[in-house]
């Protein structure tokens, strides 16, 4: 496929995908004409990346966390404690954390709105 389709895909700008090219994440196979040929299981794969990054975890540590996650669980030897030391799991749990506290807080607003609403509107 081209990148247009894998873009629409996947729901990545074309740009994003030549990004993950450059940085070596994904590898299109090229035609006689030298053009980009995608193949499906890059859509999964691309998603991947964007999940990851919009994690948090930098470019560098994605080539080896896909390595790990698409083959079963195998690290690549000799990367264990560089990809430990990259991985930013306690930086996404203070991010769910502040996102469910944001949550709590919008939902005790709505209540305090539609109890306001309730008062206003009940006739006397």
């Amino acid at each position: 496929m081209r990148i247009g389709e894998l873009a629409r895909r996947a729901g990545i700008s074309a740009r994003m995908l030549r990004y993950y090219e450059e940085q070596g994440l994904i590898a299109p196979q090229r035609g006689d004409n030298g053009y980009r040929d995608y193949d499906e299981a890059l859509v999964e794969r691309a998603e991947k990346i964007r999940c990851f990054l919009d994690a948090g975890v930098p470019t560098r540590a994605i080539a080896p966390m896909l390595h790990c996650v698409e083959r079963s669980h195998e690290v690549i030897p000799g990367t264990a404690s560089e990809l430990r030391a990259m991985l930013v799991r306690d930086r996404m749990t203070e991010r769910i954390d502040s996102l469910e506290r944001n949550r709590t807080a919008l939902t005790d607003l709505i209540h305090t709105m539609d109890r306001e609403e309730a008062r206003t509107t009940t006739p006397a």
